[in-house]
């Protein structure tokens, strides 16, 4: 993982030649293996901070419409040049050298004694702890710029904003309340056609040390013989296990790769694809996926542990995520094992642009995706008229 530090010169926005391998690359550097890492400074952090500050007695909530309306020119005027620069190009590479991850390490202080204790899941949330943090997350969106959108398929919307907690009742599962088995690597809601375009991942609380996983397409350089099977549209890909077994049948396939044919982009989840004997792939798709993932699965980076106040942000569809097994609320010291406040991380998603999606939105709410699986929408969610 490379690491590049603010100088004089990055206040400025000016492109170091770290930066410039972002938007252009060198030529002939080998595949990228793991997210440029960005340590924020500590003169960043605190303009981060102010800013978000005002926001929040200016417009009292990350989802004010006035303030999303907005949040572009909010994120430019606002966010230190140099975060904002290093953004908006990253919204806009996807040449070979773009892993598709940017980590930015310091981004913000968390103030543990106010955040209280870790609740027991996602549901008994206090998001009225967490509105300058959305307002932090939503700013990153902004600058690439995103907006901001929730999914029905996501806890019946929920926000734009979800605190993703570690739940005892769900510690086997592929989703991120589970903890105990590994969350094998996946491209958010690879079950929709209008996915997220971009992902936030802010780490108020990583007290077990727990890695976060990332791979990137770009990994494998460009397209091989076995990516070529995977542009044909003969992949099926239930929902995922927020669902019921009842609930995945519907029977519709697509490709895993699409876009640019040397350089694709990626729908994928190893979970769902590979390993839920339920998806009914046809042969030739199995045998497919089961090629694809024995080359992936050697190209998957952990060696990143995200600690309190640290952001990974992600295109997701480029970059696939995922974490390693452990178990909530105890660390590892010395071999010991010490009991600590349980994990707490906030995601946000966003979409590039609002008309593309426009045909799977309430009528009222173009931030709010009805999309159920592969186009279909639900049927017994807000009123679509």
């Amino acid at each position: 993982m490379e690491t590049i530090t603010a100088s004089a010169r990055q206040q400025a926005a000016i492109p170091t030649q770290a930066d410039r391998q972002l938007i252009t690359g060198p030529g002939a550097q080998p595949p990228p293996m793991g997210p440029l890492i960005i340590d924020v400074t500590p003169r960043e952090r605190t303009a981060i901070s102010n800013v978000a500050n005002i926001l929040s007695k200016a417009f009292g909530h990350y989802e004010h419409p006035d303030y999303i309306s907005s949040l572009h020119l909010n994120a430019f005027q606002l966010l230190p040049e140099r975060i904002a620069g290093l953004l908006s190009r990253f919204g806009a590479d996807f040449s070979r050298n773009q892993y598709g991850a940017l980590v930015f390490r310091g981004l913000t202080d968390v103030d543990q004694d106010a955040l209280g204790p870790t609740p027991p899941s996602w549901k008994e949330t206090d998001y009225s702890k967490l509105i300058k943090y959305g307002f932090i997350c939503s700013l990153l969106h902004g600058a690439i710029p995103s907006k901001p959108v929730q999914y029905y398929a996501q806890r019946k919307g929920g926000g734009l904003l979800h605190a993703v907690i570690p739940d005892e009742k769900m510690n086997y599962t592929q989703t991120g309340s589970g903890s105990r088995t590994d969350l094998f690597v996946h491209t958010e809601d690879a079950f929709l056609f209008n996915q997220a375009d971009f992902l936030s991942f802010l780490f108020l609380r990583n007290e077990e040390r727990v890695p976060s996983t990332l791979y990137s397409i770009r990994s494998h350089g460009d397209t091989n013989e076995i990516m070529e099977e995977l542009f044909k549209p003969i992949y099926k890909c239930p929902k995922d296990a927020n669902y019921s077994d009842e609930e995945n049948t519907e029977d519709v396939t697509t490709s895993v790769l699409y876009g640019n044919r040397k350089r694709p982009f990626i729908r994928f989840d190893a979970a769902e694809q590979i390993f839920n004997e339920k998806a009914g792939q046809s042969p030739e798709a199995m045998h497919n996926l089961v090629r694809f993932w024995e080359e992936a699965k050697k190209l998957i980076n952990n060696s990143f542990i995200p600690e309190s106040g640290d952001l990974i942000f992600v295109n997701n569809h480029l970059c696939a995520h995922g974490r390693n097994s452990f178990i909530a609320g105890y660390r590892n010291d010395n071999g010991q094992m010490v009991k600590c406040e349980r994990r707490l991380m906030l995601r946000m998603m966003s979409k590039t642009s609002l008309i593309n999606i426009r045909s799977v939105t309430q009528t009222d709410d173009p931030y709010f995706i009805m999309e159920e699986h592969y186009g279909k929408l639900f049927n017994n969610g807000p009123s679509q008229q």
